[in-house]
């Protein structure tokens, strides 16, 4: 066995990266085909997953083989070989199919114990099987990690370690709160048909929102997933709409759980914004008063500013039309309203304030961080000391961790909590600054994930994974020595048949029942004195180190290597058509 993987995952990897080196459909099968063209390939799978990218492959020369592979993942990646190396992986023989036991069995995925990588394990497999780029070496692999995977969830209590990334999202967003209670009564929009939106979509069920809708470019699967919604049982009302109509959505709907295989993305800033604001009677205070500050903010930022009566003209009727009542009818303030647009090109967003962790600073800003308080009669000088303070505070915003800025909205009413399981991602980053939206995504996962209590249970689990990576290395090793096996017997049952007929052109006279004695009797001799070595060259073979034996046994009996590659393509041949599709 030379099982080779190359890979990175989220635990090598900033998902910035694995966003950039996320595979399509088509790169999949391009990456498969190039991979056995490839002279150190005689087969391979990809596991492609919105954690991780690897590359499994049998290959004959270890060094050209790492090279080969890595070269390939950059180039179907899109990312350059440079910049992909310092996050890539190698797992070599054993430590490979330890590896793919430790993935099946979800101890390596971002939520300990997460089960929904099995059935992407199993798609590699089919993938690989559809392509017939899966032979003999991967299809048992992929195999065996299904049911080490299966065992580890039957035989542990590795299910209580961890759930299903949608779950744990779930929890994200709820906040503190549980999902059941922080669901009940709410509408949830799913945009994708495919295996985690599905998922997704059951998870809401089950948790009790009150309607789902599913938005797909392939009505008819939009349309298949909202029935078996409503079949399975939850009460749950479930439609299904086109694409097109994501943005009508959006203003009715309290959760949002993206997951398509879109290269672009599906919800920018602006949808968000626009659907936000058109929902203005249900968005909390602090949202109307961030979009009356962007109004601000946009009018002062053109390229003709005009004079201050100008800017008081354009930015009264935006502050207005939220609702709040602003003194811009002092010559004063506007003036230095103008004046501070001028000097910094813009006026500060009040709301970029908000990105911040409550911090020392809040008691510097006399209108106050969160905006809220009445700006009526606040005077010139407090209203700049204001857009420096949020100016400040934008620019600490910019020094925090990424993960500061998701919570942002922790301690306030959310009006829409966004939930992007795609990658790359569905949803714009950037909407985790827009007030009264929740964003969680895979990078704020991975960050939450790093904090998870680890179960017991995984000991076990661990176990498990040692014991079926030693059988399948004795079984793998055993598997290489049966062809030199049959070659010998089948050699030496050659020799008999010979001896047999020049038995009957010397002894003519023998009946049958003579010749069928004689003829089982030499049988017998052969089988004995080849018996107790077969056995133990295959004993010898299971081991560590012990592929030398087939060598040993082709060499001492002058065996045809012809004739053992013979055999070990018609046993291939018959594993492949006996395992079929994954199972």
């Amino acid at each position: 066995m030379s099982l080779l993987v190359v890979g990175l995952s989220h635990r090598s990897a900033p998902v910035s990266v694995l966003e950039r080196a996320a595979l399509s459909a088509d790169a999949k099968l391009k990456l498969l085909h190039d991979t056995l063209a490839a002279e150190p390939a005689a087969e391979a799978a990809v596991l492609a997953t919105c954690n991780r990218i690897e590359l499994y492959a049998d290959v004959d020369k270890f060094h050209a083989g790492v090279a080969e592979l890595s070269t390939l993942l950059a180039q179907h990646s899109g990312v350059a070989l440079e910049e992909l190396t310092p996050y890539l992986y190698v797992h070599y023989e054993d430590r490979a199919v330890h590896h793919l036991f430790s993935v099946a069995c979800g101890l390596d995925s971002m939520v300990v114990g997460e089960g929904q990588i099995l059935g992407q394990i199993k798609d590699a497999l089919a993938l690989g099987q559809e392509t017939h780029t899966a032979g003999r070496l991967i299809n048992d692999l992929f195999q065996q990690a299904l049911r080490v995977g299966k065992r580890a969830h039957s035989e542990t209590g590795i299910d209580r370690a961890g759930q299903s990334l949608v779950t744990f999202g779930l929890e994200q967003l709820a906040v503190h709160v549980p999902v059941a209670e922080w669901a009940a009564g709410k509408r949830a929009l799913v945009i994708g048909a495919g295996s985690m939106s599905s998922l997704a979509a059951a998870t809401l069920a089950r948790v009790g929102v009150a309607e789902i809708v599913v938005a797909n470019r392939t009505a008819e699967r939009a349309e298949r997933l909202a029935e078996i919604l409503v079949a399975s049982g939850t009460g749950v009302a479930a439609s299904a709409v086109a694409m097109s109509g994501v943005a009508d959505e959006l203003t009715r709907v309290d959760v949002v759980v993206s997951c398509t295989g879109a290269t672009g993305l599906v919800l920018t800033a602006d949808d968000v914004l626009a659907a936000v604001s058109s929902g203005a009677a249900e968005v909390p205070a602090q949202a109307g008063h961030g979009s009356a500050r962007a109004g601000l903010s946009g009018a002062a930022g053109q390229e003709d500013r005009g004079s201050a009566p100008d800017l008081a003209l354009r930015t009264s009727p935006a502050v207005a039309g939220k609702g709040l009542q602003v003194g811009l009818d002092s010559a004063d303030v506007v003036a230095r309203l103008a004046a501070a647009a001028l000097t910094h090109g813009r006026l500060a967003d009040a709301g970029a304030a908000r990105t911040i962790a409550a911090g020392a600073e809040a008691d510097l800003c006399p209108v106050g961080p969160d905006g809220r308080s009445a700006l009526t009669g606040v005077d010139a000088n407090s209203l700049e000391l204001h857009g420096t303070w949020a100016d400040q505070g934008e620019a600490a915003a910019q020094r925090q961790p990424r993960r500061s800025t998701r919570t942002h909205t922790d301690g306030a009413t959310v009006r829409l909590a966004l939930l992007d399981l795609a990658m790359p991602r569905d949803i714009d980053a950037a909407v985790h600054r827009i007030p009264g939206v929740r964003l969680v995504d895979i990078e704020s996962l991975a960050e939450a994930s790093a904090d998870a209590p680890m179960a017991a249970d995984v000991d076990a689990v661990r176990a498990i994974v040692a014991e079926e990576v030693a059988a399948f290395g004795a079984a793998q090793r055993a598997a290489h020595i049966t062809p030199t096996v049959v070659a010998l017997r089948a050699m030496a049952a050659e020799v008999v048949a010979m001896e047999v007929a020049r038995l009957d052109g010397r002894v003519p006279d023998l009946d049958e029942r003579q010749r069928a004695e004689v003829t089982q009797t030499v049988r017998r001799v052969v089988d004995k004195l080849l018996h107790a070595p077969t056995v133990r060259v295959k004993q010898l073979a299971s081991e560590p180190g012990g592929a030398g034996y087939a060598e040993a046994l082709r060499e001492l009996f002058d065996l045809d290597p012809q004739t053992v590659a013979s055999v070990s393509r018609a046993d291939a041949a018959d594993k492949n058509d006996d395992s079929g599709r994954a199972s």
